[in-house]
């Protein structure tokens, strides 16, 4: 009797407790999502100088927070070693949400092909919305004997070695979607690494190159002037602001798309009812009309993901890169892959 008794007592106080429990969360949630936030001044790191699709983006969520929130959200270039000098600020921020961080798809690449990459983006970020995501054109200079991506493909097959493509970068995403390309068509290219994009597209307009990946507001102006000729997009289906422009795939490579995106995180040490506003407050800034129509003149499309969401996309692209890395030879000496 006495064993049952206390049995008895014991899932009484089990039952009150869980009570307490189902009463106090919902309050302590309330209390959080009250939180008095921001009080003062938002850092936005970017990994990029100034000017290009990255800091413009920014600019355009940091300009409508600003007016959001009463605070400023002041835009931090720090570019350099592949985007290593942003993340050390990053790592070393005080985690209490004033200081945030544009990615970028490169980044998700970084943390698999560059050697000893110190910085694990699954671990340390609190992924906080995707902002955009943005096919690259495809163009060559005007010296190239072709006018269409087929006619390019050809061209290599007849001249291997001889077109050259500039990127910003080894294992950028421009470097890792002409080697698809190579790898899909068996042709052979050759690549050239520079100290960023802008670089690359000036060597391709001067002569320098002869092909090159790029984003529509990087090359609108050689568009324009004539000295770039766009054959293809990157992208899965046609962009309606270049709708002569055919896809890659449509165009000889069946199932190839390159997307570029932008997103933003902070320190995963921020407390969640800091990152669930910072995140309504970036969805709405990304999701407001001039800014969807400012982007889309930039061939990016506006997103506007969950944290949950966005952290899944990012775990599905270092599964994606990571293939490709593998599947075009690509690994890098001390690769984590």
């Amino acid at each position: 009797m006495e064993i049952s008794a206390l049995r008895y007592r014991l899932i009484q106080l089990i039952i009150f407790l869980w009570f307490l429990i189902s009463i106090t969360l919902p309050m302590q949630s309330l209390a959080q999502s009250n939180i008095e936030y921001p009080t003062k001044p938002i850092r936005l790191l970017t990994a990029t100088a100034v000017g290009g699709g990255v800091d413009a983006t920014s600019r355009a969520i940091a300009n409508k927070l600003t007016l959001a929130w009463g605070q400023q959200v002041v835009v931090d270039n720090r570019a350099g070693a592949s985007g290593a000098i942003a993340y050390e600020h990053m790592s070393k921020a005080t985690p209490d949400g004033y200081t945030l961080m544009i990615i970028t798809a490169t980044h998700t690449i970084n943390s698999l092909a560059m050697p000893n990459w110190p910085y694990d983006i699954t671990r340390m970020m609190a992924p906080l919305s995707q902002l955009t995501s943005l096919f690259y054109v495809i163009y060559h200079h005007p010296s190239v004997p072709v006018s269409s991506f087929k006619e390019l493909l050809a061209y290599a097959r007849a001249n291997p070695g001889k077109l050259h493509y500039g990127t910003g970068g080894r294992a950028s995403v421009s470097h890792l979607g002409w080697e698809i390309i190579a790898h899909m068509a068996g042709v052979k290219l050759a690549h050239v690494a520079y100290k960023g994009a802008a670089p690359a597209i000036s060597a391709t307009v001067a002569g320098e190159m002869q092909i090159g990946f790029a984003t529509l507001i990087s090359l609108r102006p050689h568009i324009v002037s004539g000295r770039a000729r766009l054959v293809a997009i990157t992208a899965k289906h046609r962009a309606p602001t270049l709708p002569d422009i055919p896809t890659v795939a449509e165009s000889g490579l069946p199932g190839y798309e390159v997307d570029q995106w932008y997103g933003v995180v902070t320190n995963a040490k921020v407390p969640t009812a800091i990152v669930q506003k910072l995140s309504a407050g970036i969805i709405d800034a990304i999701k407001s009309p001039d800014v969807i129509q400012r982007l889309a003149a930039d061939g990016s499309t506006a997103v506007g993901s969950s944290p949950l969401q966005f952290s899944a996309h990012i775990k599905s692209e270092i599964l994606k890169w990571g293939k490709v890395l593998e599947d075009t030879s690509l690994k890098l000496s001390g690769s984590k892959i």
